[in-house]
């Protein structure tokens, strides 16, 4: 069944509520995933530094896997600037400037990659949205945007590595969550793959990332991307992604998978059930819609329109 949950603050550079909001918009769909719980996340950026994420585990495995991943680091002529390990995540800041897909797929050989971005940082592990903040403390991020998700497991194991979001691998600050199912998963990875594009999970997610971060490197708008996903993407699904500066949606032409808008002149909230909006604002009633079959939309952080919620062609 699963959860998602993405919001958008459009007047605040940085905003300290930006982790409550989204532990409290999982937590109101917490019963549609409980096996595992994710956030992308969104902060502040600098240009030259990325900040990598990493599944490495506990004890001497973990000890292993960061001593690889200090080695590729060095390999690959990046400065470590700041780095920690808690609960099985590494987290690593560099200076670097290297082709942003060869350097990922270069680190990825380190260890298994969460995200890698200037702003973009996905903290995801198996239990409730409560219990993934009492562990990295989700709370007291800082930023612009970000999306949650709540897995429900169908298809593989209850897992740190199984549970969304997904970034796009190869790709810098693209993030996707992702309710439903690409039934035409592998002829679309297999066209990516032959285009050298690489994948380190069999999820249809990622799939989805890749093919819309790949668009993007490519001149074409999100807006744009998520358009022509509707038509090149076979199956049920409605999914948020997210980038550094924007956040879209796009929604199949059956839409046999819930979500839910609610948009003011300072943020945009989207969940798959009207109990994660109404978290943000309790006792109030809210003006909320649901997006027509077969529609997407995008929206900036700096608040200037983008692109027109319509149907696709």
């Amino acid at each position: 069944m699963c959860g998602i949950a993405g919001l958008l603050f459009k007047n605040s550079d940085y905003h300290s509520g930006l982790g409550r909001s989204l532990i409290d918009m999982l937590d109101g769909c917490q019963h549609r995933g409980p096996d595992s719980t994710g956030f992308a996340l969104y902060g502040p950026s600098q240009r030259g530094r990325l900040v990598l994420r990493f599944l490495v585990g506990e004890g001497r495995g973990a000890e292993k896997a960061i001593s690889r991943i200090r080695s590729v680091l060095s390999e690959q002529q990046a400065r470590i600037d700041e780095e920690y390990n808690v609960g099985g995540h590494f987290r690593v800041k560099v200076s670097v400037d290297h082709d942003i897909r060869a350097f990922s797929y270069a680190m990825e050989q380190a260890a298994q990659v969460f995200s890698i971005g200037e702003s973009l940082e996905i903290i995801k592990d198996v239990g409730g949205a409560h219990d993934v903040d009492a562990l990295y403390r989700v709370h007291e991020f800082e930023g612009t945007h970000g999306l949650g998700h709540v897995r429900l497991a169908t298809e593989s194991d209850v897992k740190p590595e199984a549970a969304h979001p997904f970034w796009a691998t190869g790709f810098s600050d693209v993030a996707i969550v992702h309710n439903g199912q690409i039934t035409n998963y592998w002829k679309m990875r297999r066209r990516l793959e032959r285009r050298d594009f690489e994948f380190r999970t069999d999820n249809d997610s990622e799939l989805i990332a890749v093919y819309l971060a790949e668009k993007l490197s490519e001149g074409v708008s999100l807006d744009e991307a998520l358009e022509t996903s509707i038509q090149d993407l076979d199956g049920t699904f409605s999914f948020l992604v997210s980038t550094m500066d924007e956040i879209g949606y796009a929604k199949d032409k059956l839409a046999a998978k819930p979500m839910i808008m609610y948009e003011t002149e300072n943020l945009v909230a989207i969940a798959s059930e009207e109990v994660s909006l109404n978290r943000l604002f309790p006792g109030r009633a809210l003006d909320t819609h649901e997006p027509p079959p077969g529609t997407y939309a995008t929206w900036r952080r700096d608040n200037r329109p983008v692109g027109p919620n319509r149907r696709a062609a």
